[in-house]
């Protein structure tokens, strides 16, 4: 690698690390978030530092080109980062269902202590036309 490569190497790794800690910093990433981002970011500015450890690395894993280890260190970081999404997604939409429900039977609740029509539900929020209980 030239000298231009490894500044550039370098360069990008200390880039990718400030961005990260500054997100940080702002609250604007969380730190179980930023903890793959990190890790990302000083194997970047490890292999970019020290470029021979990445050849020894590939050797030592068994891979023949020291580019293929990067691609796939970069992909199972990125895949990591997605299954830890997926269920903190999971995890959210399930605690949304729950409130959903909890705000319905405080409704109906509400209504029934008042002797309003029920305001909750499906059929209160359909058109007059598409309502579904007898009362129409």
């Amino acid at each position: 690698m030239t000298l231009r490569g490894y500044i550039f190497a370098v360069t990008a790794a200390v880039f990718v690390l400030l961005v990260v800690v500054t997100l940080l910093r702002q609250h604007r990433l969380r730190e179980r978030h930023a903890i793959w981002w990190l890790a990302a970011g000083i194997i970047a500015l490890l292999a970019g530092a020290f470029p021979q450890t990445l050849v020894h690395a590939a050797k030592f894993v068994g891979v023949e080109l020291p580019v293929n280890l990067v691609f796939f260190i970069s992909i199972a970081i990125l895949f990591l980062v997605s299954l830890q999404h997926s269920a903190e997604l999971t995890t959210l939409e399930s605690k949304v269902r729950s409130l959903a429900e909890t705000v319905v039977l405080q409704q109906m609740r509400i209504d029934e202590m008042t002797g309003d029509k029920p305001t909750a539900g499906p059929a209160a929020n359909a058109a007059p036309h598409e309502r579904t209980d007898p009362e129409t």
